[in-house]
């Protein structure tokens, strides 16, 4: 797959899906799949994005992020997106609609069908929508389809709503709108070895500024080492037992004992088994987490997405 960091012109005639996609979840997918359904018509599968919500240049700060770019890209491989366009939002915020249409997608991804969602607005100050986007696109010959409101439970899917439901630990329910379970994938540091020290030596990954934060407490997860995936058991949180002023992850990866110190692992939680609280004692803290283990390993078991 090809990746672009600023607009280039376009090898091959294509199908264009546009929007932030954060999450790529079923409604995302929908469009996306309108684009690689291109392929068949000759077009190159390809995603107009941006490196960063519009919202942080605009405003100076977006929404939490569902994904890093890194998952986002390699997620749009796995869909057949053959080319994906990402760029800074100040590369394109200044230009009209008329000029998006005609000097971008026309003019420089050689767009024959362009592919978005209902609720899609674009042109300077986002004051274009989806059905100006297709009128637009009509003038130019280019085909415009525009994916309907996607609703699950009778609500619609949307961003919002899945970081709603990872706030408050409801993960298996953002599994069902993500069409997939939610995760992330973030650097193994050092810690305090105080997991190694109880028999049960853990990876710590920190959550980034900017990035979602599931409610604090311990989830059964997926953790994914070389090719295997194994059960873990996850504590989001500050650590109240021992201290710390930072988000933290902190899985013990079950019936797994190899040093992955610098690597990205990839961590999907599974589902909340209780909220983060503090013991009296290690002892206390230990059988905690044995019974934690034990809960995991049956969430898992019947968990809704396969490994």
């Amino acid at each position: 797959m090809l990746v672009f960091h600023t607009i280039k012109e376009s090898a091959a005639p294509t199908a264009v899906a546009l929007g932030c996609f954060d999450g790529l979840h079923i409604g995302h997918q929908k469009v996306i799949y309108r684009a690689v359904a291109g392929h068949e018509l000759g077009l190159s599968p390809t995603v107009f994005t941006f490196d960063a919500s519009p919202l942080s240049d605009l405003c100076g700060k977006g929404a939490p992020r569902l994904m890093t770019n890194s998952e986002k890209l390699h997620l749009l491989e796995k869909l057949g997106i053959e080319q994906v366009y990402m760029p800074a939002f100040s590369e394109v915020r200044d230009f009209s609609a008329e000029d998006f249409v005609t000097k971008i997608l026309d003019g420089m991804f050689h767009a024959q069908r362009v592919c978005c969602g209902f609720n899609f607005h674009f042109g300077a100050g986002g004051r274009a929508d989806s059905e100006e986007l297709a009128r637009l696109c009509a003038s130019r010959g280019i085909e415009t389809l525009i994916v309907p409101e996607v609703d699950v439970d009778g609500l619609p899917v949307s961003s919002t709503r899945i970081r709603a439901l990872i706030g408050e630990g409801r993960v298996e329910e953002a599994a069902g709108l993500l069409g997939r379970r939610f995760g992330y994938t973030f650097p193994v540091e050092h810690g305090r070895q105080l997991g190694r020290e109880l028999g049960m030596p853990t990876i710590n990954q920190r959550i980034p500024e900017g990035f979602v934060l599931p409610r604090f407490g311990v989830y059964a997860s997926l953790v994914r080492v070389d090719g295997r995936v194994y059960c873990g058991v996850t504590n989001i949180g500050v650590k109240p037992t021992v201290g710390s002023d930072h988000v933290l992850s902190e899985t013990w990866i079950l019936d797994y004992g190899g040093n992955l110190y610098g690597r990205a692992i990839p961590v999907e939680l599974v589902g909340f088994i209780r909220p983060e609280r503090k013991f009296d004692s290690m002892d206390e803290l230990k059988q905690a987490v044995y019974e934690n283990a034990e809960t995991a390993r049956r969430m898992v078991k019947s968990a809704r997405f396969g490994e």
